[in-house]
């Protein structure tokens, strides 16, 4: 997810995934793209009228870098300002590959003080942790009853973790997880899904089984059983992120910045201190072409460092046209420096004040829970099951 891989309100906004061809090719021309998210945008919701809503997430595993702030986080506070928004640290998804039990609550804790002093407002969104709205994993199993084993196959993600880590070593969540980020989405009834390029093949299967759950149990057949009728799902759009908001790897400019990378010297953390900034910049991969440019394929490198002053300081391409490396990198390390400091000190308030964050996880999971929850009955009920009754003890 962008992870994200993933916002949850009352009229949701998620990506969908078509396996086929022609359902990929029909999803590319339905694309939008959020690179106006201002308040003149056609988007924008007027007083009167009920706010769309977007769903988004990042993993707890790793440390947050660059490529997750521009590519996920930043869009994310423009979108607060727009849509109803949930945003949430997708932690089951944290767990289909090996990983240090020991780390994943702490790590979980600093991906949601991230959101915050990354400017995300709790007071516009629903901020909160998967695995603490239990609906999450109720809807995934009945999603998974439906999902041809075929369509999970077709997963590029799966195909390459599954190669590198071996077959033994892969457990079934490997396997399954695109379902769980369909049940993220579908559950808050999401409008539109902020996706990148690498994601786009797992929204088009979150469509897909939006639309085959609501062909064989919604409609005529889930009034018959007293519900409503109609579709049980939504079926969401992708919100693609703004040109030039993908940031690539220090030392590979055709790489895209991860955290799953061996090297850290790959990336720029967002709690990086200055001197370790300083240094990653100072070692980072660049050329020996004279002179800067952008949208040279030959200099892969030259545009990503490029991209991230320009995302950084606000400055034009054409102003560092003139310089070279040994002018241009301290200024790229000045400009990151100045950027996540403040960043970084918000960090540390909001992790030092242990009641707050919990206080806005709880909420979040609460505001999060009222709607899936209404989802997850809707669901059971189409699908024919018993409904609970909840006998009062007195």
């Amino acid at each position: 997810m962008s992870v994200s891989h993933f916002a949850v309100l009352s009229s949701c906004c998620r990506p969908r995934f078509a396996p086929s061809l022609s359902r990929a090719s029909a999803l590319r021309s339905r694309i939008r793209c959020c690179t106006t998210l201002t308040s003149t945008s056609s988007e924008t919701p007027t007083p009167t009228s009920v706010k769309k809503r977007v769903v988004s997430g990042v993993q707890p595993t790793g440390s947050i870098h660059l490529g997750n702030y521009f590519g996920a986080i930043k869009n994310w506070v423009a979108l607060q300002n727009v849509y109803d928004t949930l945003f949430f640290i997708v932690d089951l998804h944290a767990i289909t590959l090996p990983y240090d039990t020991q780390q994943l609550s702490k790590a979980t804790r600093s991906t949601a003080a991230i959101y915050l002093a990354c400017g995300v407002d709790p007071s516009k969104a629903s901020v909160f942790v998967q695995s603490h709205v239990r609906a999450h994993v109720e809807l995934m199993w009945l999603l998974s009853s439906t999902t041809p084993i075929g369509w999970l196959n077709k997963m590029i993600q799966f195909k390459e973790k599954s190669r590198k880590a071996g077959d033994e070593e892969v457990g079934v969540a490997l396997l399954t997880y695109p379902v769980l980020m369909a049940s993220d989405i579908l559950l808050y009834q999401s409008d539109f899904v902020p996706v990148g390029e690498d994601q786009k093949q797992h929204l088009e299967l979150t469509r897909d089984l939006a639309e085959r759950v609501n062909n064989l149990y919604g409609g005529r057949k889930w009034k018959k059983l007293g519900g409503r009728g109609g579709t049980i799902f939504k079926v969401p759009e992708p919100l693609i992120p703004p040109a030039g908001a993908r940031i690539m790897s220090l030392t590979d400019g055709l790489s895209k910045m991860s955290k799953s990378a061996p090297s850290d010297q790959s990336r720029i953390n967002i709690l990086d201190p200055k001197d370790l900034i300083a240094n990653k910049i100072k070692r980072c991969k660049t050329d020996s072409f004279p002179g800067l440019e952008f949208d040279n394929s030959e200099r892969p490198e030259c545009n990503n460092l490029l991209s991230i002053y320009q995302l950084i300081s606000g400055k034009t391409k054409e102003e560092c046209q003139n310089m070279n490396w040994g002018a241009f990198k301290p200024l790229l390390t000045d400009a990151l420096i100045d950027h996540l400091h403040p960043i970084q000190v918000r960090y540390e308030e909001i992790m030092s004040d242990s009641g707050y964050l919990d206080g806005v996880l709880a909420q979040g999971a609460r505001n999060a829970a009222d709607i899936a929850d209404s989802t997850l009955n809707n669901v059971y009920q189409a699908m024919g099951f018993l409904k609970r009754l909840i006998i009062d003890a007195k």
